[in-house]
């Protein structure tokens, strides 16, 4: 399947490429669902990636619904992108970092007992001139038919949630971008 809940915005070949997310688990690649979401980016793909590290510091969704009423920060956290591997980045722990690229990270305690063995990652691409990609990818194993419907029902709360913060991050980016 590659439409709606599984996949907003990427291109065919961003949905058949090959991601950190997807190597984390063990088992056959069709007992995997993987949800795919992208958006362009009129602006750099280092600022880009900048702005997608604020996720270290709030969800930048639906800040009453994920960050419990608190506004995400409109300005960038300094040092922010330093991420490292270890570190706890919403509900995952990263496992991977590429500075100015990627990173990825899996579920680990409550959330992982709520939502499942689920890995994402973030990437920011360029894409010509002043123009990037912003890519999310999760993935997770679908052990079983209960798991098989958990899926399906994460997958369109993901779809409207991550649409939300990709968007944000989207006009930011291109906020700082138009005022350099």
């Amino acid at each position: 399947m590659t439409g709606l809940p599984l996949v907003w915005g990427a291109t065919e070949a961003e949905v058949a490429r090959c991601y950190p997310a997807d190597k984390m688990h063990d088992g056959p690649t069709r007992s995997l669902m993987a949800l795919t979401r992208a958006v362009s980016v009129a602006a750099p793909a280092d600022l880009t990636y900048r702005w997608l590290c604020q996720v270290a510091v709030a969800p930048y969704s639906y800040d009453l619904l994920d960050n419990r009423g608190r506004r995400s920060p409109t300005t960038l956290t300094p040092g922010a992108d330093d991420l490292r591997v270890g570190q706890r980045v919403m509900i995952f722990e990263l496992t991977d970092v590429e500075p100015g690229n990627q990173w990825t990270g899996r579920t680990v305690g409550r959330p992982r007992r709520v939502y499942g063995d689920l890995a994402m990652t973030y990437a920011a691409e360029p894409a010509g001139r002043d123009a990037s990609r912003l890519l999310c990818r999760i993935a997770f194993p679908l052990p079983g038919r209960l798991a098989r419907v958990k899926a399906e029902a994460l997958s369109w709360g993901d779809l409207v949630m991550m649409r939300k913060q990709l968007l944000t991050l989207k006009r930011l980016a291109e906020r700082d971008a138009g005022g350099s």
